[in-house]
């Protein structure tokens, strides 16, 4: 009876169809013969070898984020993170220098710092903000340099055809953290970007419950490295996360501008408060890098800053944190809940820009109005 169970003959008929994707979850691929199995070639897709290779769940979800991004070639990871560590390892090798932004997003910093720096590849940091900075950072070991747009914590947006243009002078392939712009706030790749990558785990998750990071690519060169390295690394997904990042994708948009509309009213709110000196927001007039954001985006996040006024003290702040009932406490963003993180930016930066505490926003799906009482009677505790 064991042996019928398991090599039943039946097979559910062909021609099913329906709106969601099929979750096929495999480690091995059975194929019909041996000439078939010696036969197919997992790296351009044209069949199944093997469950870390790709199924049809996997290759659909890969299909929809290229087009959101605007490439033709994507690889899924199982995080933001290991898109960053995909792309270093895939396009640096020892002797190779690699160039950050100075707000660039923290992990990946170390990630240079420790990893890379183990492995023979070094680092700079460059001043995003400044295109001099830049060009005086690139020497003849730079082989990539990341972009971020806007920076993290502190917001600021670059002028990225500008930094774009500096690189390709110099032959350096450039690669964007998209996370922020999730697709629809511009396009990489017609910037003149190399490779984009995004945390999936941030908007086209949108639950705040799955884990996964993409890495995009229009040059046929480029992805035949990443995807190469990427199967060496073994970086597979899980079918059941991509079947939840595709239920998501198709309200992404929607999302995505109901977080921008509310995180601007609510950032233009905060600007009126003597509480806070500064409003950290793209979109906002006079925020850093506002007209560069103005030129090169259709949209915002619903994320921002505040800097709040060094008057008060780190542990004030933290009451006010604390004192939020709304906003949960915790990393990530993204999400139907709204969130908020103070930083303490003489640990972040090495040359912080702003005294007093950064307090970081992540505007989810409730009411505005909801939100903004919220922030008010914290405030109360915050003066108290």
């Amino acid at each position: 009876m064991t042996t019928k169970l398991i090599h039943h003959p039946y097979r559910p008929p062909a021609g099913f169809d329906a709106p969601q994707v099929g979750v096929y979850k495999a480690s091995t691929v059975l194929f019909p013969d041996v000439a078939a199995m010696r036969a197919r070639d997992w790296r351009h897709r044209s069949g199944y070898t093997y469950g870390l290779h790709g199924t049809p769940t996997t290759f659909t979800l890969e299909e929809r984020i290229a087009t959101l991004e605007g490439g033709t070639h994507c690889v899924l990871v199982p995080s933001g993170l290991a898109a960053i560590a995909l792309v270093n390892m895939a396009l640096l090798k020892a002797g190779d220098e690699l160039l950050l932004p100075d707000n660039v997003y923290g992990p990946s910093r170390e990630l240079a710092r420790r990893e890379l720096a183990a492995w023979g590849i070094t680092h700079k940091l460059y001043d995003p903000m400044d295109l001099a900075s830049l060009a005086a950072a690139i020497g003849p070991a730079t082989k990539l340099v990341w972009l971020e747009a806007p920076g993290s914590v502190t917001m600021e947006f670059p002028d990225l055809p500008a930094l774009v243009a500096v690189c390709r002078e110099r032959g350096v392939t450039t690669a964007l953290d998209n996370t922020w712009g999730a697709g629809l706030a511009f396009c990489g790749f017609d910037l003149g970007i190399d490779v984009v990558m995004q945390a999936l785990t941030k908007y086209p998750s949108g639950g705040g419950d799955v884990l996964m990071g993409s890495v995009v690519t229009r040059d046929a060169e480029l992805a035949d490295r990443i995807h190469m390295t990427h199967g060496r690394l073994g970086q597979g997904v899980g079918a059941n996360d991509a079947e939840a990042m595709l239920r998501s994708l198709p309200s992404l948009s929607l999302r995505y501008h109901a977080a921008d509309a509310a995180g601007r009213e609510l950032a233009a709110w905060c600007a009126t408060r003597s509480e806070f000196r500064r409003v950290l927001h793209p979109a906002l007039p006079g925020a850093p890098g506002h007209e560069h954001w103005k030129s090169t985006c259709r949209a915002a996040a619903g994320l921002f800053s505040v800097v709040v006024d060094p008057r008060f003290s780190g542990a004030q702040v933290d009451r006010f944190v604390d004192a939020l009932q709304l906003f949960g406490i915790g990393f990530s963003w993204a999400g139907p809940m709204s969130l908020v993180v103070p930083y303490d930016m003489k640990q972040m930066r090495a040359k912080p820009a702003y005294d007093g505490t950064v307090v970081r926003f992540s505007i989810g799906l409730e009411e505005v109005a909801d939100l903004k009482a919220d922030l008010e009677q914290a405030l109360a505790a915050l003066a108290g």
